[in-house]
């Protein structure tokens, strides 16, 4: 990695000895900065205001002479007042979003020595928030003075300031970092308070980190969405420069799967008539995302660990390594802890950061947010304004809060039902009408590929009133449908008690166990003769 350096011209101490030869016996901060023997600077930025150009470019060429492995920048900022905070802080910021800034690829330093106080305290404060992710050093005269030191390249030191109490400033990134948190929610005012804080822990890791994130989830829950706006959070905050790859592993397999990912060489197999780069060469500097990654086969799996720790890897039938130097982002919706279908070593080395997304069902209080979202995404993309008229809209949130919805399809299910219906509207607002078809539709599609076995909950739906449904608690729907799945296996309330309670006849803690269960079952408004005779 190179290094490079940010300073302040020093418009008086850079001055010293002007062009006159003894310049060189006296201690210049700039020019002693890159004579530091334990600091090789490969880049110089030095900020400039227009009317000090003169004494930049003396600067400059002094330090051809003394460092020419040094290549200088002028990076000119027009200051109406250098001890203004405001004015200050506003300008240097700015300059801090600038594009040339390549974190992932440089060692940056801020050199804290020339300029006026206000402007040094701005850089410290852009170092400490991480806008500009570099240290601080400092250099100063061998002997403590200026002139005719017997030293003039002087010493250097590191520094570490704790700025934790500038609270103000503290406040004002508190809001960038919200705004950050809402960037990766697209701007859904989402009200779930556990996926509220997850959205929190990602959004530090994706400032701080560049380790592997494994996102895991059902299908649908949106891990492709949150890795593509983790990827635009990073490269907007110039954290990455590269591109955003997005590879669905499950269409990957044998051969196919490293030749996708790794590239290779023309006439590295059947059908190879040219060179192809791969996804991770695609990644170079940028973001991959790997799509259920949990599908992607064994070997290729082990090529996928050592590209990951070395950022090397060797295309299909070439000689040499290629080198990527990618982050990666990998999905899945199943269980990655089967050593038979998932090395343990790469499931180590990509969990350093994972996350868990919800369903739609468990986040039931987010459905109001996403669907204005649904909507106003719709009307971006055709350019045609659709809403809910107030009884079709009701009618909807009713039947997405109803807990007999399970969402199984969860926010995709949900896009496709908005989609849908704002399709077919007609002057731009959805009906009732077309709700009552999309809510048919759905239901029917459910009944199709949905689970058929008594003991998932669609039956419990026909024993229970839809107030009763709507007020059990998840851990209580559990618990009541294994006991509905007992009872309509049993001939009898005694045998279905006696399996119920087994542990509580060896102990003799209860005479009458059947008056248990039918106790159990009325709390819901249930009979046993009504459970085993309802088809």
């Amino acid at each position: 990695m190179k290094t490079t350096v940010i300073s302040v011209l020093g418009t008086q101490k850079d001055a010293h000895g002007g062009r006159s030869q003894s310049r060189w016996n006296t201690w210049r901060p700039t020019i002693g900065l890159v004579q530091q023997e334990n600091l090789t600077i490969d880049e110089l930025h030095i900020i400039v205001e227009r009317e000090f150009t003169d004494l930049a470019n003396r600067i400059k060429e002094d330090i051809s002479l003394v460092s020419p492995e040094t290549s200088v920048f002028f990076d000119f900022i027009e200051l109406n007042d250098p001890w203004d905070f405001e004015e200050v802080y506003e300008k240097f910021y700015t300059y801090s979003k600038l594009p040339c800034f390549h974190e992932e690829k440089t060692n940056y330093y801020i050199h804290i020595s020339t300029g006026s106080h206000v402007e040094q305290i701005c850089l410290f404060l852009l170092a400490e928030s991480h806008h500009l992710q570099a240290k601080l050093i400092q250099t100063s005269p061998k002997e403590g003075h200026v002139r005719h030191s017997t030293d003039p390249k002087g010493t250097s030191t590191i520094i570490d300031l704790d700025l934790s109490r500038y609270d103000k400033l503290a406040a004002r990134f508190e809001v960038e970092r919200k705004n950050d948190l809402e960037f990766l929610k697209q701007g859904i005012e989402t009200k779930n308070p556990a996926f509220n804080h997850l959205i929190e822990t990602i959004e530090r890791v994706a400032v701080r980190s560049s380790d592997p994130i494994l996102l895991t989830g059902p299908t649908g829950a949106g891990k492709s969405k949150l890795a593509k706006q983790i990827y635009l959070l990073k490269k907007q905050t110039n954290k990455i420069d590269g591109s955003f790859v997005a590879v669905n592993c499950a269409t990957l397999g044998g051969e196919l799967a490293k030749s996708a990912l790794f590239g290779h060489k023309k006439g590295a197999f059947s059908g190879a008539g040219a060179d192809h780069i791969g996804f991770l060469k695609e990644a170079d500097g940028g973001i991959i995302f790997l799509d259920e990654i949990g599908e992607l086969p064994l070997d290729t799996q082990a090529m996928l660990l050592k590209a990951i720790e070395e950022k090397t890897y060797r295309p299909l039938g070439a000689t040499r390594d290629e080198r990527s130097d990618f982050q990666i982002i990998c999905g899945t919706n199943q269980e990655l802890n089967n050593p038979e279908k998932f090395r343990p070593d790469l499931l180590a080395r990509i969990n350093l950061w994972e996350f868990k997304l919800p369903g739609l069902a468990e986040r039931r209080e987010d459905i109001e947010p996403n669907l204005n979202y649904e909507l106003n995404n719709f009307t971006k993309q055709t350019g045609k304004y659709i809403s809910f008229n107030a009884e079709a809209r009701k009618r909807f949130l009713e039947f997405a809060l109803d807990r007999a919805n399970k969402w199984q399809g969860n926010f995709r299910d949900l896009n496709a039902m908005i989609v849908r219906m704002a399709t077919l509207s007609d002057s731009g607002r959805i009906t009732i009408e077309l709700v009552e078809e999309e809510i048919a539709r759905n239901k029917a599609s459910n009944k199709v590929n949905g689970p058929k076995n008594l003991n998932e909950d669609s039956f419990i739906q026909t024993l229970l009133t839809k107030e009763v449904y709507n007020s059990i608690d998840e851990f209580d729907l559990v618990q009541l449908l294994h006991v509905i799945k007992v009872c309509r296996e049993s001939t009898s309330a005694a045998a279905a008690a006696k399996k119920l309670f087994a542990n509580s006849l060896k102990e003799k803690t209860s005479k009458n166990n059947s008056d248990r269960l039918v106790k159990y079952l009325a709390k819901f408004g249930l009979k046993f003769k009504q459970i085993i005779t309802r088809e």
